[in-house]
């Protein structure tokens, strides 16, 4: 059976005057990981405590497979949520936090333990979940999230506190996830993590929607539209290049040159007719990151002032 569709359908929420979020509607669809990314403030976690019933909105809705999460018939073992790496309750064991959900659920115990298992965390079952470090809360956090086999999975900014080796196990798991057909939306901050992990994207910002499309896709509008050159003859390129009305800036190193206003044949072939050597040549882009920070630049609620600025 294949997963359920997430949808969000002109979700509104205030909390008193405050307007969380704002006439919000996307989709996230099974079989890939959806990255949800937005500012501080702009209204994940509202959100996704929207999809688990947490808060209820103040006008729309969600559905997950065409039904509220309120109206499941057994929640657990449709949506997985990791909302709070310290959720659990610390006087519990490890094991005895899993086994409480499982058998509220009607899970079956064996579950718990292969949940541990699949996380690294069967060393630790019998110790007390206050004793956790933050990374290892996580990874109680995701057993809990996984524990009913759910086909639609929730998890905010799930790599924190984990070392190199637990981001990397976290990634291939949840790329693994949407391979098998389930839905797996994600929060995070860290815009190289979702480089790596996301095909496709939401984007919010004051709880507003400003993109809802693939990775690819909204790299591409942040894109630079110019050519990168590598040369080891920049200052001659750039007489060449000034000559013709290009626009020119400074790349990241001396023999890098960015041109704008011309394509790479173009500036392929004016290099060669003045036999200025090139080493490289490409269209310019920008990274995850850099979209992201133009694109949001318009809905940052909280700006730190940058060092030495006036």
């Amino acid at each position: 059976m294949g997963a359920d569709v997430i949808e969000v359908q002109r979700l509104t929420k205030y909390y008193g005057r405050t307007l969380a979020v704002d006439d919000l509607s996307f989709r996230v669809e099974p079989g890939r990981v959806t990255g949800f990314l937005g500012p501080n403030g702009a209204g994940k976690s509202t959100t996704m405590r929207a999809v688990i019933g947490l808060d209820r909105p103040s006008s729309g809705q969600v559905l997950i497979g065409g039904r509220c999460y309120q109206d499941l018939d057994a929640p657990l073992r449709t949506v997985g949520a990791l909302l709070d790496a310290r959720s659990a309750h610390g006087r519990r064991s490890v094991r005895a936090h899993l086994l409480g959900l499982a058998r509220s659920n009607r899970i079956p115990d064996r579950r718990a333990d292969e949940m541990l298992e699949l996380v690294g965390l069967a060393a630790v079952a019998d110790q007390r979940a206050k004793g956790l470090s933050l990374g290892m809360a996580q990874r109680l956090g995701v057993a809990a999230a996984l524990l009913g086999d759910p086909q639609v999975l929730l998890l905010d900014e799930p790599v924190n506190g984990l070392d190199p080796e637990g981001v990397l196990w976290i990634r291939q798991l949840m790329k693994g996830l949407a391979q098998e057909g389930r839905a797996v939306l994600v929060s995070s901050h860290l815009m190289s993590e979702m480089a790596l992990t996301a095909s496709h994207l939401v984007v919010i910002g004051r709880g507003r929607l400003l993109a809802e499309m693939s990775v690819e896709e909204f790299v591409s509008q942040g894109s630079r539209g110019g050519v990168v050159v590598t040369t080891p003859q920049p200052e001659r390129l750039r007489e060449v290049l000034a000559a013709r009305g290009l626009e020119l800036r400074d790349g990241p190193e001396r023999s890098v040159v960015e041109v704008h206003g011309a394509d790479v044949r173009t500036v392929g072939e004016l290099a060669a007719e003045h036999q200025v050597v090139v080493y490289g040549i490409s269209p310019a882009t920008v990274s995850l990151e850099e979209a992201f920070m133009e694109f949001t630049a318009g809905a940052v609620e909280y700006r730190a002032r940058q060092q030495g600025a006036e």
